[in-house]
This record gives structure tokens, C-alpha cells and sequence, in this order.
């Protein structure tokens, strides 16, 4: 075992996640209140709500109703950079809303709560990988967009899943060997189809990396007839029982497109909603996150995008403060900066 090695083992060995309390629900009473004073509060500090596919159904077409966006996070950033209101609030998870800020320092970027982690950046400190990183100094640093400003200012290019397999493709076809980082099954699932020499950091999703393969041939023997959409950081087992397979939104696209009526969908439940949205005929199951030496740590519902309540983006839109408010170290953010407009002008 090398020093890399030994390094991401010690790491992974001694991650203990703590799991937040899921929000008090609310009445419907509540959420209209809510939704109602939220709509207020947009118009009143020229905010928009740009919201991920994972967090929940009121969430999404709150922020719809409100000419915010719903979207993965590459289309997250993109529009929160072009949207002329002068605040940004991020329904989704802290790194989408630290994008937000590199990529537009002029605004005010707010969060529902900034305990709203991932367990990929968690699994993944700016300390120990780049000393994996310096293990390997002739390769190009590839990261996934689930990680840290300080990891990303480490990386040469940043990457959504929705480009990950075309950028490492690219880099791959000029002779470029690479580290990719955080995320282990989608690593593999690109190196497998590209061929690209990749050492890998060996992060996990805790939603997808709880996908059963067993459960989900079972699930399959009694809907026959339905598809099965995975998204790539799902163990390669699970990958392999797929009929379609991509990010948020190349599933959204493929449950679209595919002739099947009924769908076995293996990403976070979120993505439902729009999915329900734009084939309101179609009917869609969760994959099992159930079955032998199952934790069900997420049940297919990141507990961190789970915190995005309508009450806390009130309070956020109307407090601000420490507990809401994103900032990034300028310099820190120049270098984060690089690699992602690195990113968004790959895909422009």
C-alpha cells in the first residue's frame, strides 16, 4: 500500500457522518404561509430561488413559480451567474451554494441552512487530497462538482456528472492520465467506458451507494416491464442492470424519451417531481435501498438536501446572517474560479 493509499484508508476507516434531524413537517396551512411570505420576500430583496432536483416537491415548484430554477447543479451555476437579481438563495446542498459565490462574488448568496453538507465533500478534506494528489504530480486533477471551494481550487478541471464522461474523454484522447476525486463509482463507470488511465480518490454517495443489486433484480421480476434509470454513482452492479444511465438530468430526458410506461429509478426521490412533472402518465418506483447489509442511511433521500425547508428559506431571506449567508476567501476563490469556468465553458 502506498502513501495515497494509506492515506484515503485511515480517512474512510474513521468518517463518522452525523445525520441531521429530518424538519418538523407542515401543515398545509404552514406551507401556504410560508410559500406566501417566501414570495414576498423574493420580490422584496430582488431574490431568485434556484433550487437542485433532490431537494422536496414544494421546494422545486416554489421556486418555479417564483422565475427561479430547477436544475443539476451545472445548470444551477449557470444561471445563478446570469440571472440579473442582485441575491441568490440555494436550495441544495453547500458546495452548490459556495459555486455560487466563486462564479458571482457581486451577489449575496444564501442558503437555507449551511449544515446542508454531502458526504462526498465530507469524505473528501482539502488536506488529505492534495496530499493524494501530490502522489501523483505528472496527472491532470480532475473533481466532481460535490466537493469543497478549497478542493476545487486544487483541481485543474471541475466536472458535473452531466460532463463528466465527455471532458474525461476528451482529456484521455490528448495522451492526459488523471486523479479524479471525490466519487468512486462514478470514477470507475468513467474509466470503464472511456479507457482514461485514473487513479481514483474512493469517495461514496450515501444515497447511491446504498442501491442493492439483489433487491433490484427483485423489484425488476415483478415489474418486467419498466426501465431502469441509474444514476453513475451507484455501485457498478447496479449500474450494470441498467437500461439508461447519466445524471439528474439525462434521466429526467430518458424517462421522457423511453417508450416504457413504469420506471425503477435509482437516484435520490427528489428527482420525482419533475420527472411526474413532464410525464404526469408514466409511473415511477424508487430502487431499493433495502435488502442484506443494507443501512438505509439515506432511504434514497439525502437527509442534508431534506433540511431545505420552507421555514428555513423564510428565515433565510429574512435574517441572513452567519447562518445563511455563503462566503469565500477571495484568494481562495480566484483559484476555485479556474477549473470551474474551465467547466462551464467546456459545455457553453
Amino acid at each position: 500500500m502506498n502513501q495515497a493509499e494509506l492515506i484515503q484508508t485511515r480517512l474512510i476507516e474513521n468518517l463518522d457522518y452525523s445525520f441531521p434531524a429530518k424538519p418538523k413537517p407542515l401543515t398545509e396551512a404552514q406551507q401556504a404561509e410560508y410559500i406566501a411570505r417566501i414570495k414576498d420576500l423574493l420580490r422584496e430583496k430582488n431574490a431568485v430561488l434556484v433550487a437542485h432536483y433532490y431537494t422536496d416537491p414544494e421546494i422545486q415548484a416554489l421556486a418555479e413559480a417564483t422565475g427561479g430554477k430547477v436544475s443539476d447543479s451545472l445548470e444551477m451555476a449557470r444561471f445563478g451567474a446570469e440571472h440579473p437579481a442582485e441575491t441568490l438563495i440555494v436550495a441544495g446542498v453547500k458546495f452548490m451554494g459556495e459555486t455560487a459565490k466563486i462564479l458571482t462574488p457581486n451577489k449575496r448568496v444564501l442558503m437555507p441552512t449551511l449544515d446542508a453538507t454531502c458526504s462526498l465533500d465530507i469524505g473528501c478534506p482539502i488536506e488529505e487530497f492534495s496530499a493524494f494528489c501530490d502522489e501523483y504530480p505528472d496527472r491532470t486533477v480532475v473533481v466532481y462538482a460535490n466537493t469543497s471551494a478549497a478542493v476545487k481550487a486544487r483541481a485543474d478541471w471541475v466536472v458535473t456528472s452531466s460532463i463528466a464522461l465527455e471532458l474525461v474523454d476528451y482529456l484521455d484522447a490528448k495522451g492526459e492520465k488523471i486523479v479524479w476525486g471525490p466519487d468512486k463509482h462514478l470514477g470507475n463507470y468513467i474509466a470503464k467506458k472511456t479507457g482514461a488511465d485514473m487513479v481514483m480518490w474512493q469517495g461514496a454517495c450515501i444515497v447511491h451507494d446504498e442501491f442493492k443489486t439483489k433487491a433490484l433484480e427483485d423489484l425488476k421480476a415483478v415489474y418486467p416491464e419498466a426501465a431502469i434509470l441509474v444514476h453513475p454513482e451507484s455501485p457498478e452492479q447496479v449500474v450494470n442492470l441498467a437500461d439508461a444511465v447519466g445524471s439528474t438530468s439525462q434521466l429526467i430526458k430518458a424517462s421522457q424519451e423511453l417508450p416504457n410506461e413504469t420506471f425503477i429509478v435509482a437516484t435520490d426521490r427528489g428527482i420525482f417531481y419533475k420527472m411526474q412533472q413532464l410525464s404526469p402518465h408514466k409511473h415511477f418506483i424508487e430502487a431499493p435501498t433495502a435488502g442484506s447489509g443494507a443501512t438505509c442511511r439515506s432511504c434514497a433521500h439525502c437527509p442534508w438536501m431534506a433540511m431545505n425547508g420552507l421555514a428555513a428559506i423564510a428565515e433565510a431571506l429574512e435574517t441572513g446572517g452567519p447562518k445563511h449567508e455563503i462566503f469565500v476567501d477571495p484568494d481562495l476563490a480566484k483559484r476555485a474560479l479556474k477549473p470551474l469556468n474551465r467547466m462551464l465553458d467546456f459545455k457553453a
